[in-house]
């Protein structure tokens, strides 16, 4: 009875979202009343569509679609429609982000076997359109994803009757073991404890729906990390996500029957599938995948909007209303677009590109606007078989590289810092909730391993807020620290939790957000700052500071590069700003901002070297050895901005972009290089501009916004999320109540754009033969504090 249940829950977010989008919906609500926007952006939309006249050779030839929290990849092959169907929050017993299956509709007679054929992802409304035409027979198929409930449409019209048979297709369909790279999916990586398997799903017919799930083995890499990292004492107080996990879903379609199963291979992958077929042909026909997941551990399931559910049943054909469904999914897009966009209209082609690609990867970043987990930046919701971006891989499309439950925090930032000035502040929940979830454990964690207070958050943090046990390191020395990571990439990288407080604080400043659920999350992560660097001073000694009254930031890491950095510019740069940021807080008390202020006084200073006898920020005091290719010796100017146009010390800042031997050496547009986002914070508009284009030209795939691998894998979500942001940077600054406009923007690139800045400011303008043609910002009177720089 409880397995017949717990098959019937799905998952979403409750009570912190509903304030939070409470909240936002009360601020869409007074834009709406109080600012119509006079420029319209119909057509400039329509223009961003991607179409496609033929049909795809397989599925890295996809299209994405999606809403809510689900990502689907759609293709027409040889005559067939496919969907690779993928949700947030499906982490299997290996901590592998697992898709939902695959689904292939086919039509009888079939359209899509004439010459005539069209897919369009019309991002107005959100969805995909297929036509396709043979003879006198015409078929579209739309496909869409609710929103509000987590449900896959397909609709299907043709101008004459077809049969149509849908088929899910699953490779776990039996047990899988994985081996040697493939294991890169998961939290293993290249160091499995033994046998690693994914167990088989569960799929079957239910009278004529086709329902499937995955049901988590007993045994997780939880446990096995917990054990590794001696933690078994404090298992039962530890935040576990993947125990008793169980998700899945159920396939049906109006006046559909089970048809019996069948076997085949797609690319190099087996798989099994379960066919329902119409009773009879028909000109329309309506298919939903409703989806489902356990993890509400109070068994209170409610859809996007907090609304109760009872049963995946209440998705079934005679509950479900399509229409109306659609409606509020069309709306939600439009809203969306409505918000922020960024046209280009330039002689420079490949500018043009960039705008489009801005727009479309903003809308795979909008499906996940309601997940109970972060976009991943090594792929999101969209990626595809793994033989298709590397001819070596030839392993299931559950495949990732760097793993489905491991966030690597310098990556995950490039996908969330430009959703502040495209006002997607709801979209940035997922991530702070992320850490918000994981701070008992890091806690914990920091306790067992060296008795003092604090949140020690590492730069490769699983699900359940412990290092990646390879990461970690199962080789390690007798007696090495516990709670160190044995890493020469990975080893004193902890500072990257301090980007996602200022975020959370920046949410406060440009939206007046409550972030008052958060705020024990940014004093424990800078109080661990303060208690383990007094930990370490007196372990060498007797004094706990230096000479100065500061902290001694020794041993640190300047990102992933400057190894065993003594005083790394990265970490101060990090907690002056976050700590400056805090004491700004209205709603603060005089105690907390005591606190604050006396670890301020702790931070020590920024260094500084030189190249050609000009002086340049240093990425440390010291260091030992170079590991990366970062040049955190820039992130004053990008995260922290404490450089910058208009600001002090923009000489010296761009010094260091163009003099520093290391800063040369390492710059590059591929993945998560920043050097666009430096060139533009900087003003070096020339520079920005060659490094945004190749940021943010069309990627060499089908669907032009699938960049990667880089680095990572494809689509590179932090590759596409630094192009946003330094396209952004190009745009408009902000320093306190000053609005820069145009710092780093080629006069003869035409725009018209709609930005968000600090305290709740939207900035809409034209710039047209390199003039500030039309501007329109809200409220009015922040018009005063905007600066117009095309022409400085």
């Amino acid at each position: 009875m409880e397995k017949s249940v717990a098959s019937t829950r799905y998952f979403i977010q409750k009570k912190l979202r509903l304030c939070f989008g409470l909240r936002l919906c009360f601020g869409l609500l007074l834009c709406t009343c109080f600012y119509i926007p006079v420029f319209s952006q119909q057509k400039e939309l329509l223009n961003n569509n991607v179409t496609w006249v033929t049909q795809s050779r397989n599925s890295s030839e996809s299209m994405p679609v999606g809403g809510g929290d689900i990502g689907v990849n759609v293709w027409v092959e040889a005559g067939q429609v496919y969907l690779y169907v993928s949700r947030s929050g499906t982490f299997d017993e290996n901590n592998t982000l697992l898709k939902l299956g695959r689904v292939k509709l086919s039509l009888s007679p079939n359209p899509f076997a004439g010459k005539t054929f069209k897919q369009e992802l019309v991002l107005k409304d959100g969805y995909v359109l297929i036509s396709g035409k043979d003879g006198q027979l015409n078929a579209q198929i739309k496909v869409w994803v609710d929103v509000f409930k987590p449900v896959v449409n397909i609709a299907i019209e043709a101008n004459q009757k077809v049969l149509t048979a849908a088929s899910y297709e699953s490779w776990r369909f039996e047990d899988r073991m994985t081996k040697g790279k493939e294991n890169n999916q998961n939290s293993y990586k290249w160091a499995p404890q033994g046998i690693v398997k994914t167990t088989k799903d569960e799929i079957d017919f239910r009278g004529n729906q086709i329902e499937f799930s995955h049901q988590n083995a007993a045994e997780t890499v939880f446990d096995v990390a917990v054990r590794q990292q001696g933690l078994a004492n404090y298992q039962s107080k530890l935040y576990n996500p993947l125990k008793g996990l169980k998700f899945g879903g159920s396939m049906q379609g109006k006046s559909m029957v089970a048809s019996g199963t069948y076997s085949g291979k797609y690319l190099s992958t087996a798989f099994k599938g379960w066919t329902l077929k119409s009773r009879k042909p028909v000109n329309e026909q309506q298919i939903s995948i409703a989806l489902y997941n356990t993890a509400d551990k109070d068994n209170s399931f409610t859809d996007h909007q907090n609304h109760p559910v009872k049963s995946v049943e209440e998705f079934g054909i005679q509950q479900y209303n399509p229409g109306k469904s659609f409606a509020a999914t069309k709306k939600w897009w439009n809203d969306y677009w409505n918000s922020s966009f960024i046209y280009i209209n330039s002689a420079d082609a490949i500018a043009n590109q960039v705008a489009k690609n801005y727009q479309l990867f903003r809308y795979m970043l909008g499906c996940n606007a309601y997940g109970s987990w972060p976009t991943k930046f090594n792929g999101g919701l969209f990626t595809f078989d793994p033989q298709l971006t590397d001819t070596a891989l030839n392993y299931t499309p559950d495949f990732r590289n760097w793993g489905g439950g491991t966030h690597t925090a310098q990556n995950q930032r490039l996908v969330y810092w430009s959703m502040l000035k495209s006002g997607d502040f709801e979209m940035m929940k997922p991530q702070f909730d992320f850490y918000a979830k994981l701070l008992k454990n890091a806690e914990i964690r920091t306790e067992a391993a060296w008795g003092h207070k604090g949140a020690s958050f590492t730069e490769q943090i699983e699900n359940f807020g412990l290092p990646n046990p390879a990461e970690y390191g199962w080789k390690r020395p007798a007696g090495y620290d516990k709670g160190m990571e044995y890493n020469a990439w990975l080893e004193y990288e902890w500072d990257t939790i301090l980007e996602f407080c200022m975020m959370i604080l920046e949410t406060e400043r440009y939206n007046n957000q409550d972030i008052q659920v958060y705020l024990p999350l940014i004093e424990s992560s800078l109080s661990f700052f303060k208690e383990h660097y007094v930990y370490l001073a007196k372990q060498r000694g007797a004094k706990s500071l230096d000479a100065n009254g500061h902290l001694v930031l020794y041993p640190g890491s300047g990102a992933e590069t400057y190894k065993m950095a003594y005083n790394s510019t990265s970490t101060i740069a990090g907690l002056k700003t976050v700590l400056q940021r805090l004491l700004e807080l209205r709603l603060a008390t005089a105690a907390q901002k005591e606190n604050w202020q006396a670890m301020l006084n702790t931070i020590p200073p920024i260094s500084f070297r030189e190249f050609n006898g000009k002086t340049t920020i240093s990425p440390a005091r010291i260091w030992e050895r170079i590991n990366n290719t970062e040049s955190p010796q820039l992130y004053p100017v990008f995260p922290w901005g404490i450089y910058g146009v208009g600001k002090a010390g923009l000489d010296t800042a761009r010094n260091t972009y163009q003099h520093d031997t290391d800063v040369l050496k390492f710059s590059s547009h591929v993945g998560w290089k920043q050097d666009n986002i430096f060139a533009a914070r900087l003003g070096l508009t020339d520079e920005a501009a060659r490094l945004t284009k190749l940021k943010l030209k069309d990627s060499g795939r089908r669907f032009p916004a699938f960049w990667g691998p880089g680095f990572d894998w494809t689509p590179d979500h932090n590759w596409g999320g630094a192009g946003m942001i330094g396209l952004q940077e190009m745009l408009m600054a902000c320093d306190g109540k000053k609005i820069l406009l145009f710092p780093a923007w080629p006069k003869d690139w035409d725009v018209h754009f709609k930005l968000h800045a600090p305290y709740q400011t939207t900035v809409e303008g034209t710039l047209k033969n390199g003039k500030l043609a039309e501007l329109k910002v809200f409220p009015g009177k922040r018009k005063a504090d905007i600066i117009n720089m095309i022409n400085n």
